[in-house]
């Protein structure tokens, strides 16, 4: 029952849902990434160092082992040091430098975090942690969502339903063809940021590989930077400052945020249908919808996911305006904003479960939708005008909206009796008899 002390409901109430997350956003996650980049480091340079070239493979395969084999252990080894020194990324190479020592490699450990400033460390780290919480856990969830979605639009796509604009009775649609709007909108979203790159920071303390130039002039070291980022699967930035400008980092949160508008606008399209009774929900007879009311089946799914994104796009937000700017060639505020990079991932990550669940709740109630359509007949007006205009007859816009806006009940009968009265030929006007709420749908 830990979780009942824990500040935040993410690691607090929804702390079973966001569980794996901890995989990448944690601080044992940031220091298993730093240790993996300061590891991948040192051996691309046991590939063009002299000194270097002479260690054994099976010593490589021990340096290898300090990350492959790390423990919960080594990681608070590291944030021992740390408390002494008060430098989390010193902290970390000192750590390996001891484990270099055990494992009889003193004579090379200099070498670790060689030429380095701290953020060579966290610029390539952090971007690679994000591109694996995305690539395992966030992209998988946004698919079954948009399939989801796609296979809800299939099975109502021959429901016509009463549409509303501002809120008013409007030409008719089909409730899969709506919910296929949302689907389209998720996937162009989606694929546009599977395209934008994961961009690292490599360069040495202020950008310019000072130290790998004075120590080593004749290796070309932007190309090693450029290789070595990329075998992580990372694009490298350059030219840059001490830090990555974060510039591709702020386009995915800000294409996230788009995702999670759009979803928004779901959680309310779908609230609200299900508030004037087009969609029942599956009931859980053990749930109480209503401390006073029995009665009670609430839309919390997603009543829950649209807080959650909420939250969620204000941090986003903040998120992707503040980390491109930066003082000169690097001030501190982009470290502590940094660390909250799991937390709009997690509330959106919350809000696509809770939204899920909310959409496998769903009954159509179709006979709802029905009784609708057949109480507004007049929204056929607008297909009545449109055959008169193409037929030539004088004014029908007006005429139609003489028939409909007097504040007086327009249904069925009133409709066929104002095609009778009209002065068309005989064809035009069977045509018009044939139309109805239920077929004037369009094409979807």
């Amino acid at each position: 029952m830990s979780f009942l002390n824990q500040i935040s409901p993410i690691d607090g109430r929804y702390g079973k849902t966001t569980r794996d997350l901890s995989l990448f956003f944690s601080e044992s996650a940031l220091i298993k990434y730093r240790i993996k980049i300061e590891i991948h480091y040192f051996i691309e340079l046991c590939k063009i160092i002299p000194s270097l070239r002479k260690i054994k493979k099976s010593d490589l395969s021990k340096i290898k082992s300090i990350y492959l084999k790390l423990s919960f252990n080594d990681i608070k080894k590291v944030k021992q040091i740390e408390k002494k020194i008060n430098h989390d990324v010193k902290a970390v190479e000192y750590f390996i430098k001891e484990k270099f020592d055990k494992i009889g490699l003193s004579k090379h450990k200099e070498f670790v975090h060689f030429g380095l400033t701290s953020q060579d460390i966290n610029n390539t780290a952090t971007p690679l942690l994000f591109k694996d919480s995305l690539e395992n856990i966030m992209f998988p969830l946004m698919e079954n969502l948009i399939l989801k979605l796609d296979y809800l639009a299939k099975q109502w796509g021959t429901i016509p339903m009463l549409a509303r604009t501002h809120g008013q009775p409007a030409s008719p649609t089909k409730l899969g063809k709506e919910i296929k709007v949302f689907s389209e909108r998720l996937k162009t979203q989606f694929n546009f940021l599977k395209k934008i790159p994961n961009s690292g920071k490599f360069g040495g303390a202020t950008g310019n590989l000072n130290a790998h130039y004075i120590a080593f002039p004749k290796t070309n070291w932007h190309t090693f930077s450029k290789r070595f980022l990329k075998s992580l699967g990372l694009s490298r930035s350059y030219p840059t400052t001490q830090i990555e400008h974060y510039d591709n980092l702020a386009n995915q949160l800000d294409t996230i945020k788009r995702l999670n508008t759009i979803l928004i606008d779901l959680n309310r399209d779908l609230w609200t249908y299900i508030s004037i009774d087009y969609f029942k929900q599956v009931v859980n007879k053990k749930e109480v919808g209503s401390s006073a009311m029995p009665h009670k089946i609430n839309p919390i799914d997603f009543e829950n996911s649209e807080g959650n994104l909420g939250v969620a796009n204000a941090l986003l937000t903040h998120l992707s305006q503040k980390l491109p700017i930066s003082r000169l060639q690097r001030d501190l505020t982009d470290s502590t904003v940094l660390r909250n990079l799991g937390v709009p991932i997690s509330h959106s990550f919350i809000a696509y479960n809770s939204l899920l669940k909310g959409l496998n709740k769903l009954i159509v109630n179709e006979q709802k939708i029905k009784k609708d359509l057949n109480e507004n007949w007049l929204i056929i007006s607008e297909a009545i005008q449109t055959i008169l205009r193409r037929e030539g007859f004088k004014n029908p816009y007006e005429l139609l909206k003489n028939l409909t806006r007097n504040n007086s009940y327009v249904g069925k009968d009133e409709i066929v009796i104002f095609i009778n009265s009209l002065k068309i030929d005989s064809k035009t006007k069977e045509e018009l008899l044939k139309i109805s709420p239920n077929n004037y749908t369009g094409k979807s």
